[in-house]
């Protein structure tokens, strides 16, 4: 569990520089039932493309590293 906890979290490094470049920024919650759970801040939290930015972006790099993820979810 650990060790995927750290591979998620290494993910979410990855892709915090892109982020931040857009005025947002990226934290991991939490990993529980193969769900991921992170918080999109900044100008990412209440961005038109965030449903895009989450599915298409965060969940699809995380679910190529660890296929068995199902899903990431954005905490409000």
């Amino acid at each position: 569990m650990k060790e995927i906890e750290n591979k998620i979290i290494d993910i979410i490094d990855n892709l915090r520089p892109f982020l931040i470049n857009d005025g947002g920024n990226i934290e991991f919650i939490k990993y529980e039932d193969d769900t991921v759970y992170i918080k999109m801040m900044g100008a990412c939290s209440n961005c038109e493309m965030l449903d895009l930015t989450l599915k298409d972006g965060i969940e699809a790099a995380i679910r190529e590293e660890i296929p068995s993820i199902k899903e990431v979810i954005n905490v409000i």
